[in-house]
Protein backbone atom coordinates (compact mmCIF):
# COMPACT_ATOMS: atom_id res chain seq x y z
CA UNK A 1 0.00 0.00 0.00
CA UNK A 2 3.13 2.29 0.49
CA UNK A 3 3.68 2.97 -2.93
CA UNK A 4 1.39 5.29 -4.80
CA UNK A 5 -0.63 4.26 -7.82
CA UNK A 6 -0.73 6.67 -11.12
CA UNK A 7 -3.92 9.13 -10.71
CA UNK A 8 -4.18 7.86 -6.89
CA UNK A 9 -4.20 10.46 -4.31
CA UNK A 10 -2.67 8.17 -1.87
CA UNK A 11 -0.73 9.94 1.38
CA UNK A 12 -2.51 13.22 0.25
CA UNK A 13 -4.91 15.61 1.84
CA UNK A 14 -8.34 16.78 0.85
CA UNK A 15 -9.36 20.04 1.73
CA UNK A 16 -13.24 20.50 1.53
CA UNK A 17 -14.38 24.05 -1.12
CA UNK A 18 -17.30 26.31 1.09
CA UNK A 19 -19.99 24.78 -0.33
CA UNK A 20 -19.23 21.46 1.34
CA UNK A 21 -21.41 22.79 3.93
CA UNK A 22 -22.66 19.27 5.63
CA UNK A 23 -21.58 18.28 8.71
CA UNK A 24 -18.84 16.40 9.24
CA UNK A 25 -17.09 17.73 6.07
CA UNK A 26 -17.42 21.58 6.49
CA UNK A 27 -14.33 23.25 6.94
CA UNK A 28 -12.48 19.76 6.71
CA UNK A 29 -9.08 18.01 6.10
CA UNK A 30 -8.59 14.88 5.10
CA UNK A 31 -5.84 12.44 5.15
CA UNK A 32 -6.18 10.02 2.18
CA UNK A 33 -5.39 6.04 3.67
CA UNK A 34 -6.21 4.51 0.56
CA UNK A 35 -7.16 5.19 -3.14
CA UNK A 36 -7.65 2.43 -6.22
CA UNK A 37 -10.15 1.68 -8.52
CA UNK A 38 -12.11 0.11 -5.50
CA UNK A 39 -12.54 3.76 -4.25
CA UNK A 40 -11.39 5.73 -1.20
CA UNK A 41 -11.00 5.97 2.31
CA UNK A 42 -9.48 8.81 4.99
CA UNK A 43 -9.59 10.34 8.08
CA UNK A 44 -10.88 13.66 8.83
CA UNK A 45 -7.50 15.51 11.08
CA UNK A 46 -9.11 18.28 12.16
CA UNK A 47 -12.18 18.21 13.56
CA UNK A 48 -11.90 16.99 17.21
CA UNK A 49 -14.65 15.54 19.41
CA UNK A 50 -15.64 16.67 22.47
CA UNK A 51 -13.97 13.21 24.01
CA UNK A 52 -10.68 12.66 25.07
CA UNK A 53 -8.46 9.93 25.73
CA UNK A 54 -9.38 9.20 29.72
CA UNK A 55 -13.37 8.82 27.97
CA UNK A 56 -12.40 5.88 25.96
CA UNK A 57 -9.95 4.22 28.09
CA UNK A 58 -12.41 2.24 30.06
CA UNK A 59 -14.49 1.35 27.14
CA UNK A 60 -11.64 -0.39 26.35
CA UNK A 61 -10.58 -2.04 29.28
CA UNK A 62 -7.34 -0.46 29.39
CA UNK A 63 -6.20 0.65 33.41
CA UNK A 64 -6.24 3.80 33.67
CA UNK A 65 -3.16 3.32 36.53
CA UNK A 66 0.13 4.99 35.30
CA UNK A 67 -1.51 6.44 32.24
CA UNK A 68 -0.32 9.71 30.48
CA UNK A 69 -2.12 11.56 27.94
CA UNK A 70 -5.28 11.43 29.24
CA UNK A 71 -6.22 15.15 27.69
CA UNK A 72 -5.57 13.64 24.07
CA UNK A 73 -8.17 14.90 21.37
CA UNK A 74 -9.72 12.25 19.86
CA UNK A 75 -11.26 13.21 16.13
CA UNK A 76 -14.02 12.95 14.27
CA UNK A 77 -12.50 10.61 11.23
CA UNK A 78 -16.11 10.46 9.37
CA UNK A 79 -19.47 9.47 9.08
CA UNK A 80 -18.51 5.19 8.09
CA UNK A 81 -18.70 2.99 11.50
CA UNK A 82 -17.98 6.02 14.04
CA UNK A 83 -17.83 3.16 16.66
CA UNK A 84 -14.54 2.29 15.35
CA UNK A 85 -11.33 3.72 15.88
CA UNK A 86 -8.28 4.85 13.73
CA UNK A 87 -5.25 5.60 14.79
CA UNK A 88 -2.62 7.64 12.07
CA UNK A 89 0.82 7.60 14.01
CA UNK A 90 4.32 7.27 12.94
CA UNK A 91 6.20 4.00 13.08
CA UNK A 92 7.92 2.66 16.26
CA UNK A 93 11.30 1.14 15.05
CA UNK A 94 11.38 -2.70 16.40
CA UNK A 95 7.34 -2.02 16.97
CA UNK A 96 4.59 -3.41 15.35
CA UNK A 97 1.04 -3.22 16.33
CA UNK A 98 -1.66 -6.27 15.56
CA UNK A 99 -3.62 -4.60 13.31
CA UNK A 100 -1.27 -1.98 11.50
CA UNK A 101 -0.57 -1.10 8.04
CA UNK A 102 2.13 1.07 6.30
CA UNK A 103 0.18 4.11 4.54
CA UNK A 104 3.51 6.01 3.61
CA UNK A 105 7.01 5.66 4.48
CA UNK A 106 6.29 7.69 7.66
CA UNK A 107 2.59 7.03 8.13
CA UNK A 108 0.89 3.96 10.13
CA UNK A 109 -2.75 3.21 10.40
CA UNK A 110 -3.99 0.92 13.42
CA UNK A 111 -6.93 -0.21 14.41
CA UNK A 112 -6.00 -2.44 16.91
CA UNK A 113 -6.31 -1.70 21.14
CA UNK A 114 -2.94 -2.39 21.74
CA UNK A 115 -1.35 0.86 20.38
CA UNK A 116 -3.99 2.59 22.35
CA UNK A 117 -2.83 0.75 25.30
CA UNK A 118 0.90 1.97 24.46
CA UNK A 119 -0.16 5.02 24.11
CA UNK A 120 -1.73 5.35 27.25
CA UNK A 121 1.48 4.02 29.09
CA UNK A 122 3.99 6.42 26.82
CA UNK A 123 5.24 3.03 24.89
CA UNK A 124 3.56 4.57 21.55
CA UNK A 125 4.48 6.38 18.57
CA UNK A 126 6.10 9.54 18.73
CA UNK A 127 3.13 10.76 16.88
CA UNK A 128 -0.12 9.63 16.78
CA UNK A 129 -3.68 10.71 15.70
CA UNK A 130 -7.02 8.98 16.94
CA UNK A 131 -10.24 9.14 14.91
CA UNK A 132 -13.50 7.17 15.34
CA UNK A 133 -15.32 6.53 11.95
CA UNK A 134 -13.49 7.33 8.30
CA UNK A 135 -14.59 8.83 5.25
CA UNK A 136 -15.49 6.69 2.07
CA UNK A 137 -16.17 6.52 -1.37
CA UNK A 138 -16.96 4.24 -3.74
CA UNK A 139 -15.64 3.78 -7.39
CA UNK A 140 -14.83 6.90 -9.14
CA UNK A 141 -16.85 8.64 -6.37
CA UNK A 142 -13.88 10.92 -4.99
CA UNK A 143 -13.14 11.48 -9.23
CA UNK A 144 -16.26 12.80 -9.36
CA UNK A 145 -16.50 15.02 -6.43
CA UNK A 146 -13.35 16.60 -7.28
CA UNK A 147 -14.23 17.37 -10.65
CA UNK A 148 -17.47 18.96 -9.33
CA UNK A 149 -15.42 20.92 -6.69
CA UNK A 150 -16.08 19.74 -3.56
CA UNK A 151 -12.36 19.26 -2.93
CA UNK A 152 -9.18 20.02 -3.73
CA UNK A 153 -6.07 18.07 -3.32
CA UNK A 154 -2.64 19.01 -1.61
CA UNK A 155 0.47 16.94 -0.13
CA UNK A 156 0.58 15.44 2.88
CA UNK A 157 2.50 17.33 5.47
CA UNK A 158 3.34 15.86 9.06
CA UNK A 159 3.61 19.41 10.91
CA UNK A 160 0.09 19.70 9.99
CA UNK A 161 -0.97 16.73 10.97
CA UNK A 162 0.87 16.68 13.97
CA UNK A 163 2.30 19.87 15.04
CA UNK A 164 0.26 22.39 13.90
CA UNK A 165 -3.70 23.08 16.08
CA UNK A 166 -6.28 20.95 15.15
CA UNK A 167 -8.30 24.25 14.63
CA UNK A 168 -5.47 25.57 12.49
CA UNK A 169 -4.98 22.39 10.39
CA UNK A 170 -7.62 23.42 7.53
CA UNK A 171 -5.98 26.89 6.69
CA UNK A 172 -2.12 25.66 6.96
CA UNK A 173 -2.97 23.38 4.18
CA UNK A 174 -4.63 25.28 1.88
CA UNK A 175 -1.73 27.68 2.15
CA UNK A 176 0.36 24.94 0.89
CA UNK A 177 -1.38 25.53 -1.90
CA UNK A 178 -1.09 29.43 -1.80
CA UNK A 179 -4.93 29.59 -0.91
CA UNK A 180 -7.39 31.61 1.68
CA UNK A 181 -9.97 29.91 2.45
CA UNK A 182 -11.56 33.12 3.51
CA UNK A 183 -11.45 34.56 0.18
CA UNK A 184 -13.09 31.73 -1.25
CA UNK A 185 -16.73 32.42 -2.21
CA UNK A 186 -19.08 29.36 -1.82
CA UNK A 187 -21.11 30.70 -5.15
CA UNK A 188 -19.99 29.86 -8.63
CA UNK A 189 -19.69 32.43 -11.38
CA UNK A 190 -21.02 32.37 -14.73
CA UNK A 191 -19.91 35.28 -16.81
Amino acid sequence: MTKQQHGSLHNSMLISMPQLDDEPFHRSLIYICEHNEQGAMGLIINHETEVVFADILPQLNISEDLATNLELPIFTGGPVKPEHGFVLHTPLANKQWQSSIQVATDLCLTTSVDVIDDIAHDAGPEHSLIALGYAGWGPGQLENEIANNAWICCPYDADIMFNTPPNKRFDAAARLLGIDMNLISTQVGHG
